[in-house]
């Protein structure tokens, strides 16, 4: 029925008082030529999934993927280049479960301009480094792998001013790891439920319906910060207090008081983020740490909390018993 427009009845449709004035043959009209054109489908589609990129590493891959010995890989990127690595971390499910391989077996370094889900699905063992950027839903659903991108080595541009990644970044991430030198756009980390990510930048409804992990935002964020989050922590680095007075939404989280413990677990990944992407912005925040420091925010779901307290309880009343 694809085209047919001629079965259409519109009688009884514009009868009704809100229809009445509607005139849609302009819209409904089928030209001379319509019946020597195809309008459905006819034939079989070929998508070109035998020469996509994934099948290119798992042939390079061999000795990583199957005998777990470390091996460093390299490959220009093009944004027709989408979702590399979910044919890759589908084999490794396939031979390991959800553990996956020990940490950085398989290092793959990019160059360019990534298409969309870049590293989506990423099982443990693999390290995606970019230098480039790329386009929407990097890591999507992330599994374990440890993602990086940052600018080019002969870019000028300042990282911390310049978006790098795409919208919609570890939407529904489970686990592993992310380090992005510069902004990411709207609804980073929209249900992450696992990983961690450290990114200096962020549009407007990061942390959005979040479950679970940590994100860090060295950088200004968009509005809407945290709405509906109701797991996991985030900490936003916030000198201006710009951020506490009016781009987060306070709903359903609170705002805390960074503990020792919290301050050890956000040094290590801002350590991290500097090792990884040499980032200017990481760089200068830890040469003072102190002072830094004292201008995070620490998000923390209101809901989550409360399992978190309960969880200790029960704890304790356990270790009562058992004493």
């Amino acid at each position: 029925m694809v085209g047919q427009t001629h079965k259409i009845n519109a009688n009884k449709a514009i009868k009704h008082y809100k229809a009445k004035g509607l005139d849609l043959s302009s819209i409904l009209h089928r030209p001379a030529a319509y019946n020597s054109l195809v309008v459905r489908n006819t034939e079989k589609q070929d998508h070109n999934i035998d020469n996509v990129l994934d099948f290119t590493i798992l042939k390079d891959s061999h000795r990583a993927m199957y005998r777990k010995e470390k091996m460093t890989l390299q490959y220009p990127i093009s944004n027709i280049n989408r979702t590399v690595g979910a044919i890759v971390s589908n084999e490794i499910s396939k031979i390991y479960g959800h553990l996956g391989l020990p940490e950085d077996t398989l290092n793959i370094n990019f160059t360019g301009s990534a298409g969309q889900s870049f590293g989506a699905f990423g099982a443990s063992g693999l390290t995606f480094t970019l230098e480039g950027n790329t386009n929407d839903y990097l890591g999507k659903g992330l599994s374990g792998a440890k993602l990086i991108v940052k600018k080019p080595k002969n870019a000028d541009f300042k990282a911390n001013e310049n978006i790098i990644v795409g919208n919609v970044c570890l939407f529904g991430a489970v686990n592993g790891e992310a380090y992005i030198n510069g902004i990411a756009g709207e609804r980073f980390a929209v249900r992450n439920s696992g990983a961690t990510a450290v990114v200096e930048g962020v549009g407007d409804h990061c942390c959005e319906y979040m479950t679970g992990g940590r994100v860090i935002v060295l950088g200004k964020t968009g509005r809407n910060f945290a709405a509906g989050m109701s797991g996991g922590i985030a900490y936003v680095y916030d000198p201006e207090n710009k951020f506490i007075n009016g781009l987060c939404n306070t709903e359903t989280i609170e705002f805390e008081d960074i503990t020792n413990e919290d301050a050890a677990e956000l040094k290590t990944s801002v350590e991290k983020h500097a090792l990884y992407t040499n980032s200017a912005t990481a760089n200068e925040l830890l040469s003072n740490w102190d002072k830094s420091l004292s201008n995070f925010v620490k998000v923390m779901p209101i809901e989550y909390k409360r399992a978190l307290k309960r969880l200790e309880t029960e704890e304790q009343m356990v270790e009562e018993l058992t004493a």
